[in-house]
């Protein structure tokens, strides 16, 4: 993001609303409105023995530095810090097919024996960069299961749309649960997203996750919730919150919590994220790929890690984050309530996703 554009608004306290809308419907449905902020809600909730999981990727990566102190595009792609502005963007191309412009691929570890509960995929970028792509086309991907082929998806429901200075970003989902119930465990492929190329001063992002629950008889019994909505946050704007009651965490639970935005800086500082239980200890959410005062840093990661296999499977993903972090640390007193708190950088970026697991008493 270049560091002429104008500091995005305030989040403000996100409420809770189950929506659920099944993406088979969609075809034959109007397209869904979109709104320039999305408040954050609850989209699907269970208890039951099983989990989460997750699979994403970018969709866009460098090509040419454009900034005479811009690192090699070759190091950043490797995990060097870097901004999109500093360079020329191009799509990321993995299915050799020449109808599709980007395609990426990401492993979806469902467990062997696992029954899929619910699945949704989210995919957003900005539209303005060095081209202009229209709006229109914002709710519409193309997705492969694994050893399958292209299936149109449309998304299902309120879509965020934000134009600001030098940016047009956008946010879109849609229920896939019966196409994932389907395809399984494996590396799913998702193209034409509506992203654009180029370079411009804000830069260019973009990118999708797909987050599954399941259940497993022979795991614990877990709480799991997705919320999920589109929602800019700045710097020396206050904090913004996402607040989950109801929970029957035990002392000592395990636990973990996945976050989606968009067009955070790797090296910029000021972004975090925190947790607290029961209006308790705050606790900071970090690792040694996302450190706390940098934490939406375009990474990829699970526990710190790269878990997963993703085609390409670059460190910096310029301006995507998806990362799951480890919960356990807040729950060691039990929990029955969690406020999640966001800061945002200097520069700002958006909060589209999050997804919490959490020990339940048997």
């Amino acid at each position: 993001m270049g560091s002429s554009r104008r500091i995005l608004g305030t989040l403000g306290l996100l409420s809770c609303l189950t929506l659920s809308v099944n993406a088979q419907t969609a075809v034959a449905a109007p397209a869904p409105k979109e709104l320039a902020r999305v408040p954050f809600t609850q989209r699907y909730q269970a208890v039951q023995h099983g989990g989460l999981v997750r699979a994403s990727n970018s969709g866009i990566s460098c090509r040419k530095e454009q900034s005479p102190q811009a690192e090699p595009c070759a190091e950043v792609k490797k995990g060097a810090a870097g901004v999109n502005g500093d360079f020329e963007m191009f799509y990321s191309e993995v299915d050799k097919d020449p109808d599709t412009y980007n395609s990426t691929r990401a492993e979806l570890k469902v467990p062997q024996g696992a029954k899929v509960s619910y699945a949704r995929l989210y995919w957003g970028g900005n539209l303005r960069v060095g081209e202009q792509k229209p709006p229109q086309d914002n709710g519409r991907v193309l997705v492969a299961e694994p050893g399958g082929a292209y299936k149109e998806v449309l998304a299902d429901t309120v879509m965020g749309h934000r134009t600001d200075a030098g940016s047009d970003a956008y946010q879109a989902s849609a229920d896939v649960t019966p196409l994932v119930r389907k395809g399984g465990a494996g590396l799913w492929t998702v193209a034409q997203l509506n992203i654009a190329m180029g370079h411009s001063e804000v830069g260019a992002w973009g990118g999708w996750t797909l987050v599954v629950a399941y259940e497993h008889p022979q795991e614990p019994v877990r709480r799991l919730s997705l919320w999920d909505g589109f929602e800019s946050i700045a710097a020396r704007a206050g904090e913004a919150a996402v607040e989950i009651e109801g929970l029957d965490a035990p002392a000592g639970s395990a636990g973990r919590v996945g976050v989606v935005g968009y067009d955070g800086d790797r090296g910029v500082l000021g972004d975090s994220l925190t947790v607290t239980a029961d209006s308790g200890r705050r606790v900071s959410l970090s690792d040694g790929e996302n450190p706390f005062n940098d934490v939406m840093n375009s990474t990829i990661t699970e526990f710190g890690d790269q878990s997963f296999v993703r085609q390409p499977e670059h460190m910096n993903n310029l301006g995507y984050d998806a990362d799951v972090f480890d919960l356990s640390p807040a729950l060691s007193g039990g929990a029955r309530s969690l406020s999640f708190r966001f800061t945002g950088e200097i520069q700002g970026h958006f909060l589209g996703v999050l997804f919490v697991q959490t020990d339940a008493r048997r």
